[in-house]
This record gives structure tokens, sequence and C-alpha cells, in this order.
């Protein structure tokens, strides 16, 4: 007697878990596997429940059997005994078959035991400033170590291998350097002839695919999505993209931004700086220009009718600054800077003419006898007066240094204050 095949149900709930398409390969379940297992281990603060669910969706989905019964009649049929059974493996044990049995793999009191971890590769990714503001995508090709495939990462044919003579099997080797007669420096460091793994291969044994390495080296392209309003010096990362080896979590590989200088902008934090020097006559009389954003968009500055414009004056625009990061829609103020320039002299004619039209200069209180009896003075430029500060500075400690040479007894009183 033959039972009523079941209700068909969901059955795309594991395939969105791994986050790929139903005609996703074994190839593609593994990788997709493997990144989000690594990114949700709970030894590396991920969430517990989520690495539960990575791991039934794959064990389900890399069965074929399994995997053909989950694709006709969903989730249920698998729960109702179709194709041997629900899904009942340990979640560790899926991820040490992937990683090795010492990152907590199989549960209970091997889960004391942490993997080590491999290091990050941080790259520095220069940024312009129009990169930030518009966002870009950029991709780059990068070389890194993965665990050979032929003999998963043994290093040898056989999967044998035996305790390094050099260092008895622990990884690590101690040298003693004599720093004096009666000085030694004793260091720890990892064994060159193992390469720290403890590990040595019969040179007959070796795999040919990595000659005994366990990794060998491949080409990969990354593409790095610089989004809108990111800063100097944020990080963008890629978890479990470094290099490989074995029992050990991989690492991630960390992009972190340089912004290079602008020309005409400058960004503090939300808002944008930009300066822009006026001729007196458009501080005075008025002024507009067009000015060229980070997006290529022409926009008209203007002064309002009978504004003066002082120097050193800021002028905010609302909204024109940088966008917000990941509240793209909302940006900051764009902050114009005025400098004034002025004329180096005026023609008596063209100072009478504007005498006429400016308000006018106080009057003097002096009188002509006053005036007399007041020596003359001569006023010259300073072009920057901090320099100026410091070129006195110099001078007067120079001097003083001097004076102290040539002070009879000076040496002897250096002596007394040394005693």
């Amino acid at each position: 007697m033959f039972g009523r095949a079941p209700k068909k149900s969901d059955n795309t709930k594991y395939y969105e878990i791994l986050g790929v398409p139903k005609s996703a390969s074994q190839d593609d379940l593994k990788k997709a596997y493997r990144k989000a297992a690594i990114k949700n281990h709970p030894d590396k603060g991920g969430d517990p429940e989520k690495f539960k669910e990575l791991a039934q969706a794959y064990e389900v989905l890399s069965d074929p059997e399994k995997r053909e019964i989950y694709d006709q009649y969903g989730e249920d049929a698998l729960k109702e005994g179709m194709g041997g059974g629900g899904s009942h493996a340990d979640p560790f044990d899926i991820f040490s078959s992937f990683f090795g049995p010492s990152f907590g793999g199989g549960g209970g009191s091997s889960r004391g035991r942490r993997q080590r971890r491999g290091e990050d590769v941080v790259h520095s990714l220069k940024v312009s400033l129009e990169d930030l503001y518009n966002g870009i995508s950029k991709k780059l090709s990068l070389s890194r170590n993965v665990i050979c495939s032929k003999c998963k990462g043994k290093g040898s044919k056989s999967g044998a291998s035996m305790r390094c003579p050099g260092c008895q099997g622990s990884g690590m080797k101690v040298t003693i350097r004599q720093l004096g007669p009666s000085m030694i420096q004793q260091m720890q460091q990892p064994c060159n002839e193992c390469k720290g793994t403890g590990e040595s291969i019969n040179e007959k044994d070796r795999c040919p695919g990595c000659k005994g390495e366990k990794v060998v080296q491949e080409k990969k392209v990354l593409e790095v999505h610089v989004e809108k309003g990111m800063q100097h010096s944020q990080k963008i990362t890629f978890p479990g993209e470094a290099d490989e080896a074995p029992d050990t979590v991989t690492g991630d590989i960390v992009f972190v931004l340089q912004q290079k200088d602008h020309s005409k902008f400058k960004r503090k934090g939300e808002d944008l700086f930009y300066e822009h020097t006026l001729s007196l006559t458009e501080a005075l009389c008025g002024f507009q220009f067009v000015l060229t954003h980070l997006d290529n968009r022409q926009l008209l500055i203007k002064s309002n009718p009978g504004e003066v414009v002082k120097p050193d004056q800021f002028k905010a625009i609302n909204d024109e600054g940088m966008p917000i990061y990941q509240r793209p829609f909302m940006k900051g103020k764009l902050y114009i800077h005025f400098t004034v320039e002025f004329p180096d002299s005026l023609a008596p004619e063209q100072c009478k003419a504007l005498e006429s039209v400016l308000p006018p200069k106080p009057s003097s209180k002096l009188t002509d006898m006053e005036i007399d009896e007041c020596e003359e003075t001569t006023m010259h430029d300073v072009n920057n007066i901090e320099e100026e500060m410091r070129r006195k500075q110099a001078h007067a400690a120079q001097e003083a240094y001097e004076e102290d040479d040539e002070m009879p007894g000076g040496a002897q009183r250096v002596q007394c204050a040394q005693q």
C-alpha cells in the first residue's frame, strides 16, 4: 500500500538561506556555504541560529536525492521521512568537514578548542572626493593562497605526514643568542623546516599540485563598492577572502579608503567647503559665477541686490554638501569662503570718485598746530606676520646665546651649575 504524496510546500527557503539561485551547481553551493558559515560561526561572534540554518540548508541541497525531493515537494516532505529522513546533522560537523575538526567541529567538549584564525589582508584604496560623493565600483585583481584541491590541504598524495624532526612537532624553534659575557637572549620563532605546521612530508609522497605546500595560488577579482558618503579611512571588508591555510579560519580582506586631496573642495564630515576670490568691485557691487559641483552639475552662485560681501565671509547653501552615508538622499551643507582682492593702488581721481559714493571719512579732530608737532612715520608691508615673529624670536635667542659666551667667567658658571 502506498502512502499519499505529501502536499507541496515552500521549496525556495534553503536556496534563499544560502543566497544562491535554484540552478546553483554543487560548487556554487560549497562557495556560498563556506563564505556564510565563516561569517556566522558562533566562535566568531556570529548568530548560532543562522549558523544552524546554513548547515541544514547545505546538508539537504548538497545531497542530490534530498535536493530532488526538496525541489519537488519542499521541506515538509523531508520532515515526513522521504529521502532517508529529516535533516539532523550537527552544524559543527558540517563546518569541520570544510575547515578541519579543530574549529569547534562536532560540538560538545571540542567546542572549547578554538581554531587559529588567519591574518586579515589590508589594502589601501585611493579614492577621489568625486568617488565618495557619487559612489563608484572598482574591480581589483588579487592573488591569494587557497587550499590545494588535489590533496585537500594535506600536502601529500596519501594524506599522511610525520612529525617534523626540526621542531619535534611543536611548530616552534627556540634559538639562543649570546649578548655578552654572562648575558643570553632566548627567542621563540616558527620552525623554518615545516613553516610552523609541526609536520613533515616525505619527498616522494608530496602532492604534485602544491608540491607539499598544502596551498596553491589563485587570482581573484573582487568588486569593491564605494558607497556615497563614505569617509576617509573607512573600511570595506570581504569576510573569509584572505589567504587560506589548513586548520585555519580564513581571515578577511579589508580595503581602507584613502581620500586624495581635491583642488577646489575640502570635506569636513557631511559638509563641503569651497574657496572663491572676489574683486573689490564684485564684493561691493554684486557678483555671480558658475560653480561646477562634484557630480558636474553647474550651480549659479550670485549675491542679493545691494549686498556687500566682507573679506573672510562664509555663505552656506543647504543640501549641496556630501551625501550622508547610507542615507544618500540627505546631504550636508556647502560653505563658500570668500576672499576679497583689493587693488594695489588708486589714482587720485579714482579716490575722489569713490569718496563721492562711499560713506564719508571720519573728520580729524586734530588742529594743524597739533599735527605739526607730531613726528612723521613710514609704514612698510608685512606679508606674513607669523614668519616675521618667528624670525625675530630666532634672532633674539641667537643674540642671547652669543652674549652668554662673551661674558667673563661664563664657562666657570656652567661648571658650577653641573656639580
